[in-house]
């Protein structure tokens, strides 16, 4: 029997588990794991509007498993051992692999701003969006205090300020919102942010967080990978990511792959972000090396190119910044309904794209959700 084990159900994660799950399913002694500490997929891309107080789907990942011919474990992994080969999780169970793939994501760095773990929500999980969600129905009146100025923190501000029209939002952070996009697209954008009335305010680094900077604070100035992998004794980066080799396996330890946010996958223009866009191809990539292997062939490099920025404004508005392979700003952008329905098509939930993987797993080399890879 080989044992394979994936670990963390996000995008990267169950991209890798049912993509594997379709081109092992005529393969004998093969057994897949799926562990993670929630039975339920989160669909990370919609936090921020959950936040805002809109309904989310609910996607039952042991459901999933049971119909991809999956083995799904819910807990928490507390160690991993890359020599021995073993996973233990909740501090119970302890279980071998052959094959490790590491996909356990990122969550918000507060470590490193004093007040920011204690005085501001962050967007982790459903239950974190939820609490969030919760807190911003009973206020009457107030000011809301968005940390960060990327991505998640203009889709966050956005969204609450157009669904709790009666709060003063508040959008902080180093850089100008949208700083990677072509100045048009960027004046759109901050266009966009003053109709909501959002304030935005730039130009420093947050250093301390209160209790009195605002009456909800919401923290989503970057994030952190687990200190797992390092401690596992996998080679990492600075960021605490684990180096992949060009075919997304541990530099140091063969037998373990890496992918989506927890992975640093290099590209000839650097290092892969950690997006839904670049997250789930990864995942397929690391199924279809791992099913070569065990047909005795050699995996193929893999190789990855963005091709837009997607950013919600709320419901009613959206920019999309069409992207080189490196992911700097072409010329093309839309915006307004056009963005919107653009936005809603290549973000739709991925849930049944893991379904379908099971079924017909090589149909995956180009992604609708943004990034391009080829096999």
């Amino acid at each position: 029997m080989t044992d394979i084990i994936v670990l963390g159900a996000g995008y990267a994660g169950l991209a890798t588990a049912t993509n594997l799950a379709g081109r092992t399913r005529k393969t004998p002694g093969v057994r897949i794991t799926l562990i993670n500490a929630s039975s339920r997929f989160t669909e990370r891309l919609r936090l921020h509007s959950t936040a805002a107080g809109h309904a989310t789907a609910d996607f039952d990942i042991a459901g999933l498993a049971a119909t991809a011919g999956l083995t799904f474990l819910p807990g928490w992994v507390t160690a991993v051992d890359a020599d021995a080969r073993t996973v233990r999780v909740d501090d119970e169970r302890t279980l071998h692999f052959d094959t490790l793939v590491w996909a356990l994501g990122s969550t918000a760095d507060t470590s490193d701003v004093p007040g920011a773990a204690e005085h501001a929500y962050t967007l982790d999980s459903l239950a974190d969006a939820q609490s969030l969600a919760a807190r911003l129905s009973d206020l009457r009146t107030g000011t809301v205090l968005v940390c960060g100025t990327g991505l998640t923190g203009v889709e966050t501000a956005a969204e609450i300020a157009e669904s709790h029209p009666h709060l003063t939002v508040h959008l902080r952070g180093r850089d100008e919102p949208g700083a990677t996009l072509t100045p048009k697209a960027r004046s759109c954008l901050r266009a966009a942010l003053t109709r909501l009335r959002v304030r935005v305010e730039t130009g420093a680094d947050i250093v301390e967080v209160l209790p009195d900077d605002a009456d909800v604070i919401v923290w989503t100035a970057g994030t952190r990978v687990s200190p797992l992998a390092a401690a596992a004794g996998l080679a990492v980066d600075e960021r605490g990511r684990i180096v992949t080799d060009p075919v997304l396996r541990s530099t140091s330890h063969p037998h373990v792959y890496a992918v989506g946010d927890a992975a640093a996958v290099r590209q000839r223009y650097g290092v892969l972000h950690g997006t839904c866009q670049g997250g789930m191809p990864t995942g397929v990539h690391a199924a279809l090396s791992i099913a070569r292997e065990l047909d005795g062939r050699e995996p193929r490099p893999f190789r990855f190119g963005y091709y837009h920025t997607p950013i919600s404004l709320g419901r009613r508005d959206a920019i999309v910044q069409f992207t080189h392979p490196d992911d700097s700003p072409r010329r093309g952008y839309l915006t307004g309904r056009a963005a919107v329905r653009y936005k809603e098509t290549v973000s739709a939930s991925p849930w049944p794209t893991f379904a379908r993987m099971v079924r017909h797993p090589g149909s995956a080399s180009w992604w609708p959700r943004g990034g391009r890879f080829t096999r």
